[in-house]
Order: C-alpha cells, then sequence, then structure tokens
C-alpha cells in the first residue's frame, strides 16, 4: 500500500505500543470494506430492499463483524473505501487503512504486501458482505499456513472466495481477475498452480450480495451458528 499510515485513536496506539511484542507474531486479519453510504453499498441488494435499507443492512453488517472479531486472536486491520471516507467514526478504536488501488486485486494485493511489511505472521483477508463467516474457517487457514501452505482460499458460492490467505506476498495472484464473476476462484487456483503455490480449500459459504442470499444468513442465524444481533434486528 505504498506509504500509506495506519490511521488509530492515540488510546488505542498506546495500548498497542504496550503488546508489541506479541502482536507482531499473531496472525494478522484484514476486513475490506465499504464504508456505507446509501447507494455506495450493496447495489444488488438494493435493487430489492432500496438503497437505504441495503446501506443500514451492510453497517449492521461491519458491526457485527467487528463485535465478533473482537473476541477473536487476530490482530486485526480494516481496509476502507473510498480512502477519504470517515470510517474511524464506525469502528471506534480500530485499527484501519484506506485502501489504495485501481481495482479489487490491486487493494486487496496492497492491503497484504502493507501488513506484511508491519510485522510477522501470515496474513488473511475476508469481506465486511460475510459478516457470518466462522471462527473455524479463519482458524483452520490460519493453521494451514503455519503448517506449510502457501495460500488458503474460502470458496464462495457464487464462483468467487470469502477468504483468501497467504504466508508471503503473491501480487500475481490478484492481477488480470474479472472480479465479481463466477471465475475468480477457479482463475485464482490456475495462478496458484503455475507460480507453484502449496494451496488449501476451506468449506465453502456464501457472500451476502443478493436478495436469496439473506435466506441463507437468516438460516444460519435462525441455527444458532452465528450471532449477529444488528443485522437480525433488521432482518425480522
Amino acid at each position: 500500500m505504498g506509504s500509506s499510515r495506519i490511521s488509530s485513536p492515540p488510546s488505542v496506539r498506546r495500548r498497542r505500543r504496550r503488546r508489541v511484542a506479541s502482536g507482531s507474531r499473531r496472525t494478522r486479519l484484514v476486513v475490506m470494506a465499504r464504508y456505507p453510504a446509501r447507494g455506495r453499498v450493496k447495489s444488488r441488494l438494493a435493487a430489492t430492499l432500496g438503497a437505504a435499507r441495503a446501506c443500514a443492512l451492510y453497517r449492521a453488517f461491519i458491526l457485527d463483524l467487528a463485535a465478533r472479531l473482537a473476541r477473536l486472536p487476530y490482530d486485526v486491520c480494516w481496509a476502507y473505501w473510498p480512502p477519504h471516507a470517515p470510517f474511524a467514526r464506525l469502528v471506534p478504536g480500530a485499527r484501519y487503512r484506506p485502501q489504495r488501488g485501481a481495482d479489487l486485486g490491486a487493494r486487496m494485493a496492497n492491503a497484504i504486501a502493507a501488513e506484511m511489511r508491519a510485522g510477522r505472521g501470515p496474513v488473511l483477508v475476508i469481506g465486511a458482505d460475510a459478516p457470518h463467516v466462522p471462527a473455524t474457517s479463519l482458524a483452520r487457514a490460519a493453521s494451514a499456513l503455519r503448517a506449510g501452505a502457501d495460500l488458503v482460499l474460502g470458496p464462495a458460492r457464487d464462483g468467487g472466495y470469502y477468504l483468501i490467505a497467504l504466508r508471503a506476498p503473491a501480487p500475481a495472484l490478484f492481477r488480470d481477475v474479472a472480479w465479481g464473476t463466477r471465475d475468480v476462484l477457479r482463475v485464482t487456483r490456475a495462478r496458484a498452480a503455475t507460480l507453484a503455490l502449496r494451496t488449501r480449500l476451506l468449506s465453502p459459504t456464501f457472500d451476502v450480495d443478493e436478495a436469496p442470499d439473506l435466506g441463507r444468513l437468516r438460516a444460519e442465524l435462525a441455527r444458532g451458528r452465528v450471532r449477529l444481533p444488528r443485522t437480525a434486528a433488521l432482518l425480522g
């Protein structure tokens, strides 16, 4: 991410300095998120729900996911878009940095590289549109990297992936990919094979992008597989 700087409130910076020795060895987790502005997020959901409700729902995703991740043993950084958005107000006390790059692939590659420059440890990347991401998937991804895998992918049911994790930077994985299509996972796996990356796959799940995905999310909540109180209140 070039020379972009991580921004945090002073109290958070003081706490981070006190735990720098242990934090530098922890698995780093990047959450790719858009700032929830009406008409700028979840356009496919907005076509069904309306822009205001889709925006409110995405905001709930972010807040619920932040609460979940705060209880897990990861060094979390929120990579937000657009770069000028007031993201610090949304998740106060979090570590965050603006996304940089011409497309999603470049922004993910830059976020991973920035985290690896910031400290030791593998890097996991997820999106805020999967607030239900299983904690077991995160743990298995981190474990696989520590066991020698170079790349871990969590397949999404739409042909993409809900998680990507790397032990070292691999920017070629993110170049010339038709993001948002059903070919993303296939192309990424083929690219990984060309790069001779040892790859592990996790159990599949779904991103919440379209109206049918809301039914799947309601089912996850009804079965008690995940607790997302703000999201559940909006889903009714």
